[in-house]
């Protein structure tokens, strides 16, 4: 009989990583950040504030600026060495019908969602290939493939996530990187809060869960693609929403 070698030891402890999560102050951030810290991962958050869960070393940047982005990775690494796993979860929205659409609207939304993601995985693609571990999680949005009315720039800034995800893995993956996109629904945060009874309701209704997710499960997603069990998933898109988007 053909025995193959597995990936399930008697140790649950994973490998203590060098853990970089953008938009880390509050939210799905937040709470990703500090699921790392708890599995012992040594964890440095950016957001503009520079605010982060304890245990976490946060660092204000500004990541649709190339020198912001790089001045933060350097003290990151200085603290805890070169970054081994990215969660690219930073994220702003400015939510209009296209014909009131500004040009600025469209192209803040793409700067910060999809030009922050970019610069990101292109500085931690360097020291996960000469480290030969990476693994790059970007958070997309059900949206991005199911769409939404009013919604035109951060739609598409969360749909090319995917084909950055892709690319990246065939560029990288010979070199023990990852790429994978965690496509959160709606999520019990202060942003579906402020929605209001009667619109969140009708969101509900659209969920076959019959209710709103909870950031630890986005956050269980995460955890598991930035596993070493993780090292032969790649490309994909992995849905948190209940149901919604059914895979699209």
């Amino acid at each position: 009989m053909v025995r193959y070698p597995s990936l399930v030891t008697e140790s649950t402890t994973p490998t203590p990583r060098s853990v970089l999560v953008t938009g880390a102050s509050r939210g799905i951030g937040a709470a990703i950040a500090a699921d790392f810290v708890a599995a012992g991962h040594r964890v440095a958050g950016l957001s503009t504030t520079g605010k982060a869960p304890d245990g976490v070393l946060g660092i204000a940047t500004d990541i649709t600026d190339p020198q912001a982005v790089e001045a933060a990775f350097a003290e990151a690494e200085a603290a805890h060495g070169p970054i081994e796993v990215l969660v690219a979860n930073a994220g702003i929205t400015k939510d209009t019908l296209i014909l009131r659409m500004s040009e600025a609207d469209f192209d803040q939304v793409i700067s910060v969602n999809l030009g922050g993601a970019f610069r990101c995985a292109k500085r931690a693609a360097k020291s996960m290939i000469r480290g030969r571990f990476g693994r790059i999680i970007l958070i997309g949005s059900v949206v991005g493939l199911y769409g939404s009315a009013g919604q035109v720039n951060y739609s598409a800034s969360k749909a090319a996530l995917v084909g950055m995800a892709r690319s990246l893995t065939r560029e990288l993956g010979a070199r023990g990187v990852t790429a994978n996109v965690v496509a959160p629904g709606f999520i019990e945060t202060d942003m579906t809060a402020a929605l209001g009874d009667e619109i969140a309701e009708k969101y509900r209704s659209q969920i076959p869960a019959g209710r709103f997710g909870d950031v630890a499960e986005v956050s269980a997603a995460v955890s598991y693609l930035a596993s070493d069990q993780a090292g032969y998933i790649s490309g994909i898109v992995l849905p948190v929403d209940g149901g919604l988007g059914m895979g699209f």
